[in-house]
């Protein structure tokens, strides 16, 4: 009897939706297993057989807990906003709110073909005001929160303010208060109390942990906003080819950083590999220094830097700025000035990634000289894109002696070199070895000389902190994330301004909602897409949105233009899907209570520095308000594998085909007779075990109508190679056409027997009739 796939899936897939019977419910009775995938952004592509490798591989493992007696949640919804949506609105006209709607539907009608067991009354769509909601209440609440380093733990902001109005920024030691910050401030009671509404709300900026902030951006006029590194190539935009440059702007942020240690050490508690664990602890970067102050010389200035080899400091024979330093403009003598001016032009075109990247030094001499603590020699003060704003202090001290970016430097400007490790040969590199019997580190003062390099740290540090040359630090790599983005189709900041602060709207005014606008371009004068709405201002007294018109900056005032990143929605979704329909919580304590956290997540490698550093971090924050009751979102982790694309070519005969003038193409078997063939891609569904469908080609590709094929043993045979699964190769394979061929099931199978999860493996159709 044959085995009638179609109907015996479409009658099972009926059942499972009219008797709910992947429905689930909080069951103390129970234990609770939460099995989830990252959830995807609807493309309107639809998905390719490599986007369900993830999911079939945790569903299989959310059926085997299901029969364990598990209690299991396993949850589906979309990242629904993106700037793909955006980019078809911008060339189309349509709202992004369309397209995303009719490209859900799409991967819905997938989704459900192959069969999972998602609990659908749970979905979530991060576009949904009854989702954002609860991003925009989270980014409050950060606003209305600061972070207390003795603590280990965000606060609500108040208390810092009654900090300040009783003992201004003093701390219980006597020094300074010990909280999160972007510059340390000092300020009495005192004055705290005599600054007027402004000045305070322009003080507590610098420590709330969601504030505003000048930051360095990618700018680009041409398209009037910011954007990511990978958006830029070689100073124009990957996107219209326009100019880009490095300019501050101030830009929403959260202070990411101020939760880096705990960050670092939550790794120790969760199940994830040590791959990806090694990822993230190199991108918290921390590390133990010292920050040591140096004078500038003929000045009353002084600047600090932070160091991680505190026994070298006899061997700095230059100090270099960042460009976006302030102190640039504060020690550029006035012969410098044009000189420095037009290389801080040129580093402006410049990428952060470019100048990580780009091993080319360049430089320019300031004109200033600071003077080295430790010898009381005068060292040039040099500018150079190498060193970055964001790490540290923005400026560094050079020891190109045991430092290869200093020595090439050094090289490049003739600076000296002065080797302070025994035996060590900087003839034609520089030592960076932490190791062996320091020399050449000795003064009147001090001497390291003798002592190996470990030791010679110790009693730097030391040194530095009894004579008050600087003080021992713990510096972190991690920087605070920019939370702006100059787009539509994202979530509005629930912010309006008065006397240029922001303010929040009341919280029970949430959400929110995003406005109407006729165009989805920037504006004429260079805002953001939400300055083409008619009604986005704030009535404060009716708290209500009003017509832009109506803004008097008495009780009528501008909401915020910026919304918010890709990367808002995603931070705390897991949470979400435990109480969905909850009107009056993120989630009830209840829900949190017995689901708990995530006990398998399954998603890419790819996430590492972003997805799954914001989602812990925002993770902690809400663990802080006692919110969630696990510190960690995802206890386990599995990073699936990529399923690559067989592509397959055909080979164009040039010389045959400008001869006869018209397209020549010959059979694998004989193109190394030609001297000169071009590969091309060809779409892989119209080859059947690598034989082309010639006629099928010419349909797909009319202007190969009049093409001649040269064939072997009657037919033409394609090259194949193993690539990325991708639209431009032509190598999709769609998981309708093997399900609506083989069935569900089959496809389930054959993904699961191409090879281990986590392993990339390549996709063969030829190979699924063994299933």
């Amino acid at each position: 009897m044959e085995y009638d796939f179609r109907a015996i899936e479409k009658k099972w897939h009926q059942r499972w939706v009219d008797e709910k019977t992947y429905r689930v419910v909080e069951d103390k009775e129970k234990k609770k297993y939460y099995v989830l995938n990252m959830f995807p952004y609807p493309s309107g592509a639809g998905l390719h057989v490599g986007h369900p490798l993830g999911y079939i591989a945790s569903d299989i493992y959310a059926r085997f807990k299901r029969l364990q007696g598990y209690n299991v949640l396993n949850p589906m919804g979309y990242d629904a906003y993106g700037l793909p949506a955006e980019q078809y609105a911008i060339q189309t006209g349509q709202h992004p709110a369309i397209t995303t709607e009719a490209n859900i539907n799409r991967y819905r009608e997938q989704l459900d073909k192959i069969g999972f067991c998602f609990d659908w009354d749970r979905e979530v769509r991060t576009c949904e005001p009854i989702y954002y909601k609860w991003t925009q209440w989270a980014f409050q609440k950060m606003f209305n929160s600061f972070y207390c380093n003795k603590q280990q733990k965000a606060m609500p902001i108040e208390k810092l303010i009654e900090r300040f109005q009783t003992k201004g920024t003093q701390g219980d030691d006597g020094g300074i208060i010990d909280v999160a910050c972007s510059e340390e401030l000092t300020f009495t009671a005192d004055e705290w109390n005599s600054w007027d509404e402004k000045r305070q709300q322009e003080v507590l900026m610098n420590y709330r942990i969601a504030y505003l902030g000048e930051t360095m951006v990618n700018w680009c006029a041409g398209l009037g906003t910011v954007l990511a590194n990978d958006e830029v190539v070689d100073g124009v935009s990957v996107r219209g080819g326009y100019p880009v440059v490095q300019k501050k702007m101030r830009q929403w942020c959260l202070r990411v950083s101020a939760y880096a240690q705990r960050l670092l050490d939550g790794l120790d508690t969760i199940d994830w590999t040590e791959s990806l664990k090694e990822t993230q602890k190199n991108w918290i970067g921390r590390s133990e220094g010292a920050e040591v102050e140096f004078k500038v010389a003929d000045s009353d200035k002084s600047f600090t830097i932070f160091t991680t080899r505190a026994d070298t400091m006899f061997g700095v024979t230059f100090m270099v700025l960042a460009p976006e330093s302030e102190l640039v403009a504060e020690l550029t003598t006035d012969e410098q000035k044009k000189e420095v001016e037009e290389y801080i032009a040129y580093v402006k075109k410049r990428t952060e990634r470019d100048r990580i990247s780009d091993k080319k030094v360049t430089g320019v001499f300031s004109g200033s000289y600071a003077i080295n603590p430790f010898t009381d020699e005068k060292i040039p003060i040099w500018i150079s894109e190498y060193v970055l704003a964001g790490y540290g202090t923005g400026a560094i001290m050079a020891v190109p002696a045991h430092d290869s970016r200093d020595y090439a430097f050094a090289r490049h400007f003739n600076l000296p070199i002065i080797p302070l490790i025994e035996g060590a040969d900087v003839s034609e590199e520089s030592y960076d070895a932490k190791e062996g019997i320091v020399c050449n580190s000795e003064s009147k003062k001090f001497s390291l000389n003798g002592l190996t390099v470990k030791e010679a740290i110790a009693a730097t540090k030391k040194y530095v902190a009894e004579h008050n040359l600087g003080r021992v630090k713990v510096n972190f790599r991690l920087r605070d994330a920019i939370f702006s983005r100059q787009r539509y189709w994202g979530e509005p900041f629930p912010v309006y301004y008065k006397d240029n602060m922001p303010y929040m709207i009341p919280e029970e005014c949430l959400p929110l909602e995003l406005p109407e606008v006729d165009k989805y371009k920037p504006t004429e004068d260079g805002q953001p897409p939400l300055g083409h709405a008619k009604r986005w201002a704030w009535d404060t007294k009716t708290n209500t949105i009003v017509e832009c018109s109506a803004i008097d900056n008495v009780t009528i005032f501008p909401l915020e233009l910026n919304t918010m990143p890709g990367f808002a929605g995603s931070s705390a979704y897991y949470l979400r899907y435990m109480d969905p329909k909850n009107e009056q919580a993120l989630v009830s304590k209840e829900a949190d209570d017995y689901w708990q956290n995530v006990d398998l997540y399954v998603g890419g490698t790819e996430h590492a520095t972003g997805h799954l550093i914001y989602s812990r971090f925002w993770n902690k924050f809400l663990f802080d308000l006692g919110v969630s009751c696990k510190e960690e979102p995802f206890q386990k982790l599995v990073n699936q594998g990529m399923i690559q694309g067989r592509s397959n070519f055909v080979y164009r005969d040039n010389e045959g085909s400008n001869a006869k003038g018209h397209p020549v193409f010959v059979s694998l078997g004989l193109k190394d007779k030609y001297a000169d063939v071009t590969p091309i891609h060809v779409d892989v569904n119209i080859v059947s075990n690598d034989v082309l469908d010639i006629e099928a080609f010419k349909a797909w590709r009319p202007e190969y109508n009049d093409a001649e094929f040269v064939l072997e043993d009657g037919r033409y045979v394609c090259g194949w190679a193993i690539e990325k699964m991708s639209k431009s190769m032509f190598n999709v394979v769609n998981p309708d056409m093997i399900v609506e061929k083989y069935g569900a099931d089959t496809l389930r199978l054959y993904e699961m027997f191409l090879g281990p999860v986590e392993q990339s493996k390549p996709w063969d159709t030829n190979g699924i009739d063994g299933c």
